[in-house]
């Protein structure tokens, strides 16, 4: 803001209804509640269509009800599974089976998005567990680098700004070969070929399952989202509202109703005190 002209215009364009950032502040809620800008709030959803089950469910989490889970839409469905061991294997069975035998769903359009980190429904383990299942093939050229096994034909995500390479936080691709000679991975990211060396393996994570907070921005043809009680840390209604949001086609939850229900009824966003509100009024 200090580089901008006194007699400028300045437009913020975001969703408070989404997750605050991962550090400190909570600016664009205390912009609007400072009563300082106008607000256009948009209340019209164009990713789906207007009877999507999607939608509805997203307004009825964003006012703090349960959304249906009855399975009697066509694009939002709900696997009841206490037991964090089978709930992961359930989730990589849905990815790779269920939905492309009854959707006729290519798994690479599948995004799986976790809560947590850590535990059999945790990112790190479904990474794995969906890396097996879906580019598992002994034939495949493979490269371990830092603990963690790159093959060809993996999705993998940008986890920094390159501009060099002209790839950016948040970008998905696919590794398309591995050149062992050159030690390099070549990487499609939407019909652009991106090299990089072995030793810029660092930059890429693998991208089957992602954080809530790492889908933000972005969008997908279909969301598979594990929702459990261990994940209790994270249950917030933003979190599994930024989720359903991602999906343009499908949304398929994973879990236990009381984890969905304690995600609903925590709305703890609200409890951040920057001070910026108060500031701008004054």
């Amino acid at each position: 803001l200090k580089a901008v002209k006194p007699e400028a215009h300045i437009m913020l364009v975001g969703d408070v209804d989404q997750l605050p950032s991962v550090g400190a502040g909570n600016v664009l809620r205390d912009v609007i509640a400072s009563g300082r800008a106008h607000v256009t709030r948009l209340d019209v959803i164009f990713r789906q269509d207007e009877a999507s089950h999607i939608i509805v469910n997203a307004h009825r989490i964003n006012d703090g009800e349960a959304p249906h889970m009855d399975n009697r839409s066509t694009d939002f469905f709900f696997f009841g599974e206490d037991d964090p061991v089978r709930a992961g294997e359930l989730v990589v069975d849905i990815v790779a089976n269920r939905l492309p035998q009854r959707f006729g769903v290519d798994p690479r359009d599948v995004q799986v998005i976790a809560p947590m980190y850590r535990g059999p429904v945790g990112v790190n383990a479904l990474n794995e567990a969906l890396q097996r299942a879906l580019n598992g093939s002994a034939r495949t050229a493979e490269k371990k680098i830092g603990g963690k096994l790159f093959r060809a034909g993996d999705k993998v995500m940008q986890t920094r700004n390159n501009y060099d390479k002209e790839v950016f936080n948040g970008d998905i691709g696919r590794i398309e070969g591995i050149d062992f000679t050159d030690q390099t991975f070549e990487v499609n990211f939407d019909n652009e070929y991106v090299f990089y060396d072995f030793v810029e393996a660092d930059e890429l994570i693998h991208a089957y399952c992602i954080s809530t907070h790492r889908s933000q921005g972005s969008e997908y043809p279909v969301v598979v989202m594990p929702v459990m009680t261990q994940h209790y840390m994270m249950l917030q209604r933003n979190l599994l509202y930024t989720a359903v949001t991602r999906a343009k086609q499908l949304v398929v939850l994973v879990g236990s109703r009381r984890a969905i229900h304690m995600a609903v009824g925590n709305n703890k966003v609200a409890q951040r005190f920057s001070g910026l509100r108060e500031r701008l009024r004054a």
